[in-house]
């Protein structure tokens, strides 16, 4: 008769680290699947529809733009025609007053604004009868 070799009962450690292991590995799927939903979650989140021509941009550096804003509601929504106010002082008078000023005339002739949506902190329509949508208007046909 030859020798036979019978392998030992599986012993209480072995069991131990075969549900670890099990543990381990239902973890990592759930994590997984967790990132996954969160991931088509965030690219099916789209953009937000904008109804008037110009919005203002408040960034949380206190800057003010206005122009036309895409892929609101996406990480990295443009800004297009871009504007800003800047305030003029008349140094006889000392009387200061503001001007519309349209970016692009800076030194790297920017012609759009790639806005990281973190630093938004608010955005709002302007109304094609305000001043400034009027301003804008006038800017344009210079």
């Amino acid at each position: 008769m030859e020798d036979q070799v019978i392998a030992p009962p599986p012993t209480a450690a072995r069991k131990e680290s075969r549900a670890g292991l099990i543990v381990l590995i239902a973890g990592i799927v759930l994590i997984a699947a967790a990132i996954a939903i969160y991931a088509i979650g965030f690219v099916n989140k789209g953009s937000v529809a904008m109804t008037t021509p110009y919005q203002a941009v408040l960034l949380s550096n206190g800057s003010a733009y206005f122009g036309k804003l895409e892929g609101l509601g996406t990480p990295f929504p443009v800004l297009k025609e871009v504007f800003y106010v800047q305030s003029v002082q008349n140094p006889d008078t000392k009387a200061v007053s503001n001007i519309l000023v349209k970016r692009g005339k800076e030194w790297h002739q920017p012609d759009r604004m790639i806005l990281n949506a973190s630093m938004i902190v608010l955005v709002e329509p302007v109304n094609p009868s305000s001043r400034v949508a009027q301003l804008i208007s006038e800017a344009k046909n210079q």
